[in-house]
């Protein structure tokens, strides 16, 4: 009772919260790219008739999503080393983080392509553009555009899961927030401050995406 707001020493340590927040958002690019190019294979597999294909991309899809990202990070930084995968903190993460957006965004890309009309296919086979090319050139750039409203909430959320890295003392912004706190006992300044952060760059992301959504619409 009787606690005073004092947010200086916050302030003074501000650099610390950008920094922690420029690396959240570069781990979160990182491993969404990545993860993309993994969820696009994985979606292709999971429209395939070939079993053998779509089998272990099911599994793959399957396994991470019930799995904990926690669980996955802590996994991945303390366990691989003991079977001879020596990974540092930060390339840990942006494999959990790319493996773990993979399995999200290949069912957002599966819905997607299964949105696209198999007339398509046929009129670029009709023309004779190969299976590849018509995936590269035609369904891959559609489904896109028709997954974009889905694919902003999943960056958001994959960009608020950088969070989790604090947990293996990545330097992002939830770990500089600790530090700060630890070091200047203002608990409530400094979670405040941090909230925000977070709060304006998902604002921020959103309203990327969303430009992004309309400069690729279809005109009317």
């Amino acid at each position: 009772m009787g606690y005073t707001l004092n947010f200086g020493a916050v302030w003074r340590s501000f650099d610390l919260l950008l920094s922690g927040l420029a690396l959240s958002l570069g781990l979160a690019v990182i491993s969404i790219f990545i993860g993309a190019a993994i969820g696009l294979a994985v979606a292709f597999a999971l429209t395939s008739r070939n079993r053998l294909i779509g089998a272990p991309a099911r599994l793959y899809v399957t396994i991470i999503r019930n799995l904990p990202i926690l669980v996955l990070v802590l996994f991945a930084y303390f366990a691989l080393p003991q079977m001879g995968f020596r990974l540092g903190k930060i390339q840990s993460f942006v494999l959990v983080l790319s493996l773990y957006s993979g399995a999200y965004l290949a069912e957002v890309f599966r819905a997607g392509l299964l949105s696209i009309p198999r007339g398509l296919t046929e009129a670029g086979l009709a023309i004779g553009l190969t299976p590849m090319q018509i995936r590269g050139s035609i369904i891959a750039p559609l489904m896109f555009r028709n997954v974009l409203p889905s694919l902003s909430s999943t960056v958001i959320s994959l960009f608020k899961d950088t969070s989790l890295a604090a947990a293996i003392a990545v330097p992002e912004l939830t770990f500089a927030a600790r530090k700060i706190n630890v070091e200047s006992f203002r608990v409530i300044e400094t979670w405040m401050v941090t909230s925000a952060l977070y709060v304006v760059t998902c604002f921020l992301i959103a309203a990327l995406l969303r430009l992004i959504e309309r400069r690729l619409a279809l005109p009317r």
